[in-house]
Parts: structure tokens; sequence; C-alpha cells
């Protein structure tokens, strides 16, 4: 450990040398035109605004951050942020291709990858892949944890920034309609800044419209321990939805006489949702005998549904100047959301006799209030000391009603409300030095603790967890002498990932077409949070103005892995499958990390106008009280890889582009009973852009080309029975035509 934590100590002197490397051969030529009539040269000094541009602050950050900026955000014209993030190295989506999923790095899912907006946490039930890529300035993803952010981080961070306007000077309007099966999605986004005085602004605003239709075909089959078929069914589900939604991302800045910046930022989304769902149910005839054939559930079921949320979160700071160049940044900020939901069901036998309805609503409301802030100041040459706090004050009010025609509940606190408070502070102290021209380092250490309470209306007592976290972090960045473009990485941290609120107390989330592979859902208050140690290592080499090879590696050791046990359990209802959270155990991941991207004309002399990126990523897992040889982190692929070309013509106003997302098939041993399969996705996305001008320009992209069917498989046995669900879902093409202009 100690040979790791002396190299990693010394990590943090990228600026210069970085700054010098890249500017070298491009300065060479201003450098010889700045000479006085004599001959003699004269001191030339260039100033530059706004911070430095996406590939060389992730060179100069030492603890390994990637930054996608504008360019990356508009280059396919997608509209929304879930098909930006899944070309990007070491990100993929769950779910199938088109419809998003939760975000993934490194593969891992449930909840190993820490979402920030603004670098915070968002409001709960916040859906990170329905947002505007017109609403963010830039994307962070950070593979190593820092003491500034949280440690919730491990398999990485990914920052969402909100429009900064720092460079925006017009006024900007897009103009999209998305296409997919004859259905039409318009979208309208406007930004527009300002200055008066010292304030600034900058106001982001996107309203659109979304038509949806799905078709889900599952295949269930029950097979007792002596291999006699109990259930053998097909059911086909067509759902139809329309959504409509707001964002609003207004930014103001202000700047005191003093120098004291006051910058506030709110950020509201509003989404509406109906929709409308048929699922037919027949049984395979002759496969289940005579003696065991029981009645389906139903043969027909209709219905609708309606949802409704809205998300108000504000992010401030005050930045004061100090002394000696120190200064103090404090944050404040709130929360507040609201969802509702509310469906009916009606169930049909085959002769059209109604045999049962099902009445379900919810609500949600969240209120949320946090104030952080950092001090740092400099305490040498090349070398910064930052510490500080952060404090989050958080509470829900839940209530969920599930009753059937006869007005029975469904669950035993049907109509309860849940209320659950969260307390979460912090603290922090980073160290971050220049030691030489060859070696920076940052050493950082952050505690946290969490605590959740919650309490029934309906009685039951007080339910509470509470959980803290010490994580010393160190990262080192070290460049290679007389190859300025060279560099390598190394970061020892701890990390980790607390259960989530809907697992600690949640009511219960009922199936229907209850079954091992479609249980209910259960929380458990005694989980621990998972802990993990990690190690990563990169070697970088950098290319013309935009350009990487790159090469990682990382480890993490994981304990008291979170896994969901599935059981057979009395219910008020009867029995019923119940899925329930407990820790579990020991785990390992390790996987390598390939990355190339670069401009050919910066390679080759008289080479045509070709972006190239891609990369490739490569993944080992496994969990220690599971039997192999599928016994891997949840939801992990074993591979995943993007490519990606754009092409600007010579005498044509014209640029084509394409990328290729790849994820193999899975198979995943996810606990003692339970196995999934998971098919590959291949999405190929397509676009060209004409510009007619410097403020005008017209964008048609084309995304999921293939259009491939995505196919799922769920085995669980149990009790001396094996359930199988085979489930196949449409995916489809999604044409987007974007008109973009300024004025």
């Amino acid at each position: 450990m100690s040979k790791i934590l002396s190299p990693a100590w010394l990590a943090l002197a990228m600026l210069g040398a970085a700054d010098a490397g890249a500017q070298s051969a491009e300065s060479a030529p201003a450098d010889a035109a700045v000479k006085a009539a004599d001959g003699k040269q004269i001191q030339q000094v260039t100033v530059s605004g706004g911070r430095a541009d996406d590939m060389t602050e992730r060179r100069n950050s030492v603890a390994g951050k990637q930054i996608y900026g504008r360019e990356e955000l508009d280059r396919n014209g997608d509209s929304n942020l879930g098909d930006v993030l899944k070309r990007l190295p070491g990100v993929t989506l769950g779910g199938r291709p088109g419809r998003g999923g939760d975000v993934r790095m490194r593969g891992m899912g449930s909840g190993y990858t820490q979402i920030l907006l603004n670098g915070e946490r968002p409001p709960a039930g916040f859906s990170m892949e329905s947002l505007s890529p017109d609403q963010v300035e830039r994307i962070e993803i950070m593979r190593g944890p820092i003491a500034e952010h949280s440690t919730r981080a491990i398999a990485g961070t990914i920052n969402i920034i909100l429009r900064d306007g720092y460079q925006q000077r017009d006024n900007q309007l897009k103009l999209t309609d998305t296409v997919e099966q004859g259905r039409h999605a318009p979208n309208i986004s406007l930004t527009v800044p300002g200055k008066t005085g010292s304030l600034t602004w900058l106001l982001t605003g996107t309203i659109a419209e979304n038509h949806q239709h799905d078709q889900t075909e599952t295949h269930n089959r029950d097979i007792r321990g002596d291999g006699v078929i109990t259930k053998d069914e097909n059911v086909l589900d067509e759902t139809g939805r329309e959504t409509r939604s707001l964002h609003l991302t207004p930014r103001l800045s202000y700047k005191f006489d003093s120098g004291d910046t006051l910058n506030f930022q709110p950020f509201l989304m509003v989404n509406r949702s109906d929709g409308d769902t048929r699922s037919d149910l027949t049984q395979t005839p002759g496969v289940v005998p005579a003696a065991l054939q029981q009645p389906p559930e139903y043969n027909l079921a209709l219905a609708n549904s309606h949802s409704e949320a809205t998300f108000l979160r504000g992010f401030g700071n005050w930045v004061h100047k100090l002394e000696g160049a120190a200064k103090l940044d404090v944050k404040f900020g709130f929360g507040s959301g609201h969802s509702d939901s509310d469906s009916l069901r009606y169930q049909y036998d085959n002769a059209g006799n109604l045999l049962d309805r099902f009445t379900d609503t919810a609500s949600v409301r969240d209120r949320s209030a946090n104030s952080g802030g950092k001090y740092s100041t400099p305490i040498g040459k090349q070398h910064a000391l930052a510490a500080g706090w952060d404090i989050e004050l958080g509470h829900r009010v839940e209530t969920k009603t599930s009753i059937d025609q006869n007005g029975n509940p469904q669950f035993a606190d049907s109509g309860d409300n849940l209320t659950a408070d969260t307390r979460r502070l912090a603290v922090f102290a980073q160290d971050e030095w220049d030691i030489s021209s060859q070696w920076s380092g940052y050493a950082g250490v952050r505690w946290e603790g969490i605590r959740t309470t919650s309490t029934r209306s309906g009685g039951g007592g007080e339910i509470s967890n509470t959980s803290s976290v010490l994580s010393p972090l160190l990262h080192a960045v070290y460049r290679i002498p007389g190859h300025e473009k060279d560099q390598i990485r190394a970061s020892l941290t701890k990390s980790y990932k607390a259960a989530n609120i809907q697992d600690l107390i949640a009511l219960p989330s009922l199936s229907r077409l209850n079954s091992a592979t479609k249980p209910d859902r259960v929380g458990n208050p005694n989980l621990k949070p998972e802990l993990a140690t990690g190690l990563d290592v990169a070697y970088e080499h950098y290319l013309g103005r935009a350009g990487i090879l790159s090469a990682s590696g990382f480890i993490r050791d994981i304990d008291d892995l979170i896994r969901r046990d599935i059981a057979l359990q009395n219910t008020r209802t009867g029995p019923r499958w119940v899925s329930t959270p407990r820790n579990i155990g020991h785990a390992r991941t390790k996987g390598i990390e390939l990355e190339a991207k670069f401009q050919l004309q910066e390679l080759m002399a008289g080479a045509p106008a070709i972006d190239f990126r891609s990369n490739y990523s490569r993944f080992w897992s496994s969990v220690d009280d599971i039997p192999g040889p599928n016994n891997r982190i949840d939801a992990q692929p074993k591979q995943t890889a993007n490519l990606g070309m754009d092409y600007r013509m010579k005498d044509a106003p014209l640029t084509l582009g394409g990328s290729l997302n790849w994820t193999p098939e899975t198979l995943i041993q996810t606990s003692l009973s339970q196995l999934v399969y998971t098919s590959r996705k291949r999405s190929f996305d397509a676009y060209g852009l004409w510009k007619f001008n410097a403020r005008n320009q017209l964008r048609i992209s084309a995304n999921n080309l293939a259009a491939e069917d995505a196919i799922g498989a769920n085995t669980v046995t149990t009790s001396g029975l094996t359930q199988l669900a085979n489930t196949t879902n449409q995916t489809y093409t999604v044409w987007s035509v974007k008109y973009e202009m300024k004025f």
C-alpha cells in the first residue's frame, strides 16, 4: 500500500506544462510576427477569457476529469441527454435503444454511478436522460471521486453543468421535429443572453411534446422440479403515450465592485404524461396437463394512466475574495418536487365479462434545502489548500393506494402517508500541489454521514437508518520528461454507495401478473452502505488541439454488496412473490478502457477534414457469495464500444457524421436463484449538417437505424419451481430535423 501512496501523493502541476506543450507549435508563427522594425523581439502578452477549452481542462485536471462541451452536445442533434451520454467513453444506458434507462459507468448498474446537477445531487425522481441537451453547457465525467463532491461514486461521477453563458452573445432559437413510427415530437428551444451594468443573465427554455408507441411480448413458463410444465402463457402489451414537458434554466450573475460575485440559477422541469395500455394474455393449448391447468388471471386488460411531475431546483453561490489570493465560496440551494400518478385497469375474461378493476394512485412530495462552502488559499508557490462543508436536509411525504373493484386494499399500508426525513452532513479537506515540472499531486479526505428516518400514518413506529463513511483520496499525475504530450495518472480512493430511500423505507411496489420473474418490491431499513476501495491508472498521449490516445485500468473491491432476494410471502391478498434487498458480502470488478480521438488533418498534411473518435472497454467482475461462472456485478456487460466519425466537406458547407454504439449480450447470475439474460445492443446513429451561413443551419439526424429487437430472459429457480420469462421489446428508428438560428 505504501508503494502506491507515495506516487499517488504527488499529483498536480499540470497547468504550466500542459499549456506550454499544447501552445508551443501554435504560438511560434505569432511570436515570429511580433517584432519591431529594427528586428528586436517585442514581448507578447496573450489574455484569454473564460475557462480553458475542453481538452486543455481535461489535461490539466489531476483527478482525471473528462469534459464534453457544446460541440459534443450539438453534434448529432439529439433531443434527449441520454442519447448523448451513450456515446461517451465508459458510459452505457440500461433499457432498450430509444427509451433510455439508468445511466451507468463501467457497465455497473444499481446506482453505482453518481449523477450530479451543477455539482449537487438532483431532486428525487429527477430523470436525467429526459433532460434536453439545449439546457446543458457541458458534461464532466470523473472516474475517481474527489473530496469536494460526494464520494457516493463507486463507478464514477457524471456532473451535468447547466447553461452558464460565459461565452454566449447571440440569441439562439432551435426548432426540432422528431418522428418515430410516423408520430411527431416537436421541440422548441430558446436561449437569450443579456447584460446590464454588473448584472449578466442567460435565459434558456425548452418546450416539447412527444408521442410514442411500445410493444412488448412476454412468454411465461413455470416448470416443476420433476419437469412437468404448470404454466405456459403469452402476454402481448401495447402502450401508447403522450408526454408534454417544459424546462426553464435562467442564470443570473452579479459582480460587485469589491470583486465578489453572486450567482443564482433556478431550474424548473414540468412533465405531463397520458397513456393507454392493452394487454392480451393467451395460454398455449396442450402444453400444461389438464389436471394442472389454471384459468388465466385475465384474457384482456385495458388500462389508462395519467402522471404529472414538477421539479424546481435552485443553485446559488457567493464568491468572496480574501487577502492573499484566498477566497470563500459559499453555496446555497433548495429543491421542491411533487409527482402524482393514477391508473385505472379493467381485466376481462375470454367472453368479455369484467373480472376485476384496479385503481392505483401515488403521490410524492419532496422538499430539500442545502448549504455548503469551500475556503481555499495558496500556501506556497503552485500549492493550494481547501476545506469545506456540505449540509442537506430532505423531507418526503409519499402516499400509495391500490384497491380492487370492491374497494379492498391490495397491500397492508394502502392509503397510509409515509413520511421520510433525510439529514446529510459532510466535511472535507483537500491539498493540491504542483510538486515539480513532472509531478502534480492531490490528497483529500471527506467524511459524510447520512441519517434517514420514516414513519407511517397507520402506525408501526419510527424506522431509522444511520451510516457514515470516511473517504481518503489520492490522485497523481506524472508528465514524462522529454515527452510533453505524454502523462500517467494514478488514483487510490475510498468510495461508497448508500442505499436509496426507496430501498430503505418505501411503500410496496405491486406487480400485476405477480410471479418470481415479476415480483412485488419492498424496502429494508437495515441496509448498510456498500464500501469500495479503488485503484485507477491511466496513460494519456495528447494529439493536436483536441486529440487523445489513452489507456486506463481500474479495480474496485466492494464490501457489503446489496442484492435482492425473491421469495414467496403471505400477504393480505394471499401468497405473493416479493423482492427484498439485503447486504450479501464482497465483490470485485476490474477493467481496461481505451480511447482514441483525433482530427486527421492535424496528423496528416492534406488529409480530408475527418474527426475520428472511438472507445472500447473490457470488464471483469465476481461476487463471492454467488456461484459462478456468471456471478458478475449487476447489469455489467463484458465489453462495450463506440465508434464515430465526422467529415466536413471542402466544397460545400456540409458535415456528415455517424456513430456506432455496441454492447454485447450479457448473462448474469444476480442471486442464488435468479439468472438474467440481455441481448446485444447495437445502435447506429447518423446526421448531416448544412450551414447556410454563420447564423443559420439545418441538421437532419437518425438514431437507432438498425432498430433491432431488445430480447431479455429472466429465470428464477426456488421452492422446487423454475419460472421463466422471455421478453421481446420492439425498438424503432427515430428521425429528427432541427433548424438552428442566431439573431
